[in-house]
């Protein structure tokens, strides 16, 4: 009903309507009225809208060659003091701006442009080849047989046979001092883990472990328990290495010695 007097830019009516229903909502208490609440706030949008469209800024509209005469300036040019200097000297190109003027005109600007620069990829600076296609190799085939066998290096069958020449003579070290040690004190048992365990080297402590096996194996010597059922080791009494004799007396175990068991 009063709509030309809400829409008068003197007229503060519309906002005295805002405020009335914000008033009456806090009563609403069925559907309806809360309908009716709604399609207030859809005709008082419009009526804003219709409002704001009837507002006339008086602002200056945006003049380019003002703009650009005000730049010069800034930029530090008297567009009237070149002009006539101009018309005195003839021959004078029109490039007068000073070395500086571009500088300066960056540094104002830069006031206005403080941002975290866009995050681009580097590959699309630069023209993508496509994929070098591989070489196949062909694989050679394996020989079998005898040709296998004359293909293997002969400094490959030298270090076979020198490190298992190492390990005999390792045993052999081993099996020597078990023998001067049970001949020099037979009555006192030879602790299989004093024997074979470094203290300063885990690794040490493995390769003896294997080392004995050896001679466990070959019947050289035997391991049995104490009364704290500890291993002790001894060396066999007969060391003949007899196959069929030893066979039914000798038996193999697997022994787990993790790193801080050793420890």
């Amino acid at each position: 009903e009063n709509r030309e007097d809400m829409l008068s830019s003197k007229s503060n009516r519309l906002t005295e309507a805002l405020e009335e229903a914000n008033k009456l909502f806090s009563g609403v208490s069925c559907a309806r009225e809360a309908a009716l609440d709604a399609q207030f706030l859809v005709l008082a949008s419009n009526l804003g809208k219709e409002k704001a469209n009837e507002l006339h800024s008086e602002m200056a509209a945006f003049d380019s060659l003002v703009f650009a005469e005000d730049l010069l300036t800034f930029m530090g040019i008297n567009r009237i003091e070149v002009e006539e200097n101009h018309n005195d000297s003839e021959g004078i190109s029109a490039g007068y701006l000073p070395s500086n003027a571009w500088h300066k005109l960056g540094e104002e600007a830069e006031k206005f442009f403080r941002r975290a620069p866009s995050f681009h990829y580097m590959l699309g600076s630069f023209k993508s080849d496509p994929p070098v296609p591989k070489q196949r190799i062909e694989r050679q085939k394996r020989m079998t047989g005898e040709e296998g066998i004359r293909a293997m290096p002969a400094q490959l069958k030298k270090m076979e046979e020198s490190h298992q020449e190492a390990t005999e003579k390792e045993v052999e070290r081993i099996l020597g001092l078990l023998q001067t040690h049970f001949k020099n004190d037979p009555e006192t048992p030879i602790s299989f883990f004093d024997l074979v365990i470094d203290p300063n080297s885990f690794a040490r402590t493995v390769e003896n472990i294997f080392h004995v096996s050896f001679i466990i194996k070959d019947g050289l010597a035997r391991l049995k328990l104490d009364d704290d059922k500890l291993p002790i080791i001894e060396p066999s009494k007969d060391e003949s290495r007899e196959d069929d004799h030893g066979a039914g007396i000798r038996n193999q175990a697997v022994i787990s010695l993790s790193h801080q068991e050793w420890k």
